[in-house]
């Protein structure tokens, strides 16, 4: 189901979308002015990591903005959506790498343990914002 939503789902789609947008703008922008982090979890297999860690921030800045845009929005969700799938592998390297290292500490398994779980609804929650889906939400019929 797509098209406008109105009332309380209307609202929580509205949060979704800025809170997505502001998450997605913020990493979109670290990565590019920051990429080191980044470079670290990627894994081996990615070509260029450097040029892809770049267009990857951009991505994300052009996701968050056009999200915020009516008309774009439909395909900046799909985008998000799909953006987030493709750097899980780079999640789960990320875990592997920390977790498997001698100096693992309590905190980093709490972050993966919350972290790599959230992908999931973090693809959903791009579709929701980007009016994609209101699943599992029913639209009132009119």
């Amino acid at each position: 189901m797509t098209g406008r939503i109105d009332g309380r789902l209307g609202l929580w789609q509205r949060r979704c979308r800025w809170g997505l947008s502001a998450f997605y703008g913020f990493a979109g922008v670290l990565h590019i002015v920051m990429p080191k982090p980044f470079l670290g979890i990627t894994p081996a297999w990615v070509p260029e990591p450097k040029a892809v860690i770049f267009l990857t921030g951009l991505c994300e800045i052009v996701g968050a903005v056009a999200l915020l845009v009516p008309r774009l929005r439909k395909a900046a969700g799909i985008g998000l959506a799909l953006y987030a799938f493709c750097v899980y592998p780079a999640n789960i390297k990320h875990a592997i790498d920390s977790l498997g290292a001698a100096t693992a500490s309590p905190w980093q398994w709490l972050y993966h343990l919350v972290r790599l779980p959230l992908q999931p609804p973090l693809v959903w929650a791009a579709l929701f914002a980007g009016s994609v889906i209101v699943w599992p939400f029913r639209q009132a019929k009119t």
